[in-house]
């Protein structure tokens, strides 16, 4: 429901997720892996069930604790644990199919209770896989971007959420500010007018 009408049913007491509810959560982000893979055009990547059914417990367990606190500060951890597996481009884009609604959630959060422990776990989530935070105000300061960025596809997918979200902060670390300007090529004034070009030594802008 989230993913195709962008709103979330919450209940009044937290839900246990059965194995068989997570198998078909698994199948379920498997299809639609595959229906955006149409769209960047990789044969190589393959979803990662284990990281998109893990990402989707993440964002719902979060947003079910926006409403719901009583009893649960013992299992937070249980709820939100950290991910277990490989960090690799596939397991980053099969989380995506769920994080990427995680900062609307954790704004909402933030409105709420802006020293709620649970926004820092979250956060470390998105640092963690911070594609899915383009748009969010993270501390992305030891990324090494030249090795983050080297996969092809990747990397044409990141820049393009730093286009459609106006990430000012991204866009103008160097090395992503020269992918992009090389991406606009003559066309930055109809892509992106108001942004800076910014050189290696113009780390103030950064």
């Amino acid at each position: 429901m989230l993913r195709k009408e962008e709103c979330i049913t919450l209940f009044s007491t937290l839900q246990q997720i059965s194995p068989r509810e997570e198998a078909e959560a698994g199948d379920y982000f498997e299809t639609e892996f595959e229906k955006e893979r149409l769209e960047f055009l990789s044969h190589q990547l393959i979803c990662n069930k284990e990281a998109a059914v893990w990402a989707a417990k993440v964002l719902y367990h979060s947003a079910q604790l926006y409403l719901i606190r009583e009893n649960t500060e013992k299992n937070i951890e249980n709820l939100i644990p950290g991910f277990k597996g490989t960090r690799d481009i596939s397991s980053i884009l099969s989380a995506d199919l769920s994080l990427r609604f995680l900062p609307q959630v954790v704004a909402a959060l933030n409105t709420a209770d802006p020293e709620d422990p649970i926004i820092a776990m979250l956060e470390n989530i998105l640092t963690q896989f911070h594609y899915s935070g383009i748009g969010y105000d993270l501390e992305l300061k030891n990324v090494n971007w030249k090795e983050e960025l080297k996969d092809s596809t990747y990397r044409k997918l990141y820049l393009e959420r730093i286009v459609e979200k106006r990430d000012y902060k991204l866009a103008e670390i160097p090395l992503i500010n020269k992918l992009l300007t090389a991406e606009f090529g003559m066309h930055k004034e109809a892509f992106w007018r108001e942004l800076k070009t910014i050189t290696e030594d113009n780390n103030e802008n950064v």
